[in-house]
């Protein structure tokens, strides 16, 4: 998997969103080159796959994918695969826009979702360490980043 594909898959998928979906994602969709930890990682396997984010000084509403943390979480499992990661792409396009639209609409439940996930991923990583069990893949995590520190 290389950047230039990755890219080229996310502008079909966001070729297929209907128009009234975009509307106010000001900053438009983009693809970050790095690998993002969430800031709860605790073991090295916490990544953020994308970020819906709110206003941000200059950029206003956008929604970011991470193509370092597709490589990490996915790499090898997709190399070659681009239907399975364009459909990985998609799912997770689809996650930050549904951000996007609960923010519009002042709605916040998959923030919940999103919250209930961290505290599964907390109490997997707890159970692995009071185990001998072997470690398990990459854990992957579409996020909203927001301005407001409540989350708001």
């Amino acid at each position: 998997m290389d950047i230039e594909v990755f890219h080229s898959l996310l502008e079909e998928v966001a070729a297929e969103i209907p128009e009234e979906i975009l509307r106010d994602l000001n900053g438009g969709i983009m693809v970050m080159p790095e690998a993002k930890l969430h800031p709860g990682d605790r073991d090295h396997s916490l990544y953020v796959l994308g970020e819906y984010n709110v206003q941000i000084p200059g950029l206003g509403r956008y929604v970011a994918l991470y193509y370092g943390s597709f490589e990490r979480v996915f790499g090898a499992r997709l190399s070659g695969r681009s239907a399975r990661l364009r459909e990985e792409i998609r799912k997770t396009l689809l996650h930050e826009l549904r951000h996007h639209l609960e923010s519009l609409s002042g709605v916040h439940d998959l923030e919940y979702v999103d919250a209930s996930n961290i505290a599964a991923y907390n109490r997997r990583v707890k159970w692995q360490a009071n185990t001998t069990a072997s470690a398990e893949p990459d854990v992957a995590l579409e996020t909203e980043a927001s301005a407001d520190p409540q989350g708001q």
